[in-house]
């Protein structure tokens, strides 16, 4: 697993074409995989937000009560995991469209895999801070675009000009989805399942 991710950012398109020729089942790609990496920012998030805190002009550090970063780092960790799942659906769904016959446990892979850069930049949740949170965040959805662009017509065996258009319809899909989990996150604060600050 961390062979791939590290060769994920030095030789995207040559370690798409090595996961390509690996068989994997979707237990195991997120028992290795997913559910570790996933909880990068998770667990991170309550580090820095329970730990270290963030400051608002020259106040004191502000920081969450540890129940209640608990609680909203397991379910931006449920969010990913499902997020990850969701991705692979629609990319097993539209693979028929562009000719492409990939297995749901290839789908799984393609979206874990292609997602890793989001996981690795929680690590700048260590240190909560608006800019840094900004670059890294920035930084990190470029790259995984990127992965998306290069991986798709590699790991699904398809023309360049194909895996353009997949690529740019699964992105698509992936901004919806995303902005489905910003409006739930603001449903749940409805409830009452919000930040609660340490006094």
């Amino acid at each position: 697993m961390i062979h791939h991710v590290w060769g994920l950012f030095t030789h995207p398109d040559e370690e798409w074409q090595e996961i390509r020729g690996e068989e994997e089942s979707i237990s195991h790609m997120y028992l290795t995989h997913v559910l570790l990496l996933a909880a990068i920012p998770a667990v991170c998030a309550y580090l820095g937000t329970t730990k270290v805190g963030w400051t608002v002009g020259n106040g004191a550090p502000v920081m969450l009560t540890e129940s209640s970063a608990l609680q909203l780092s397991i379910m931006s960790y449920l969010a990913m995991l499902a997020g990850v799942a969701v991705m692979a659906a629609v990319v097993h769904w539209m693979a028929r469209t562009y000719d492409a016959a990939p297995s749901m446990a290839q789908s799984v892979v393609f979206a874990a895999y292609t997602a890793t850069p989001l996981f690795v930049g929680g690590l700048a949740a260590l240190y909560p801070n608006m800019w840094l949170a900004m670059f890294v965040g920035i930084a990190a959805i470029c790259y995984t675009v990127y992965l998306l662009y290069v991986g798709i017509p590699t790991f699904m065996n398809i023309p360049t000009e194909e895996g353009f258009l997949f690529s740019s319809s699964v992105l698509a899909v992936g901004l919806v989805v995303l902005v489905s989990m910003i409006a739930l996150s603001v449903i749940f604060w409805g409830f009452g399942v919000g930040p609660v600050y340490t006094s």
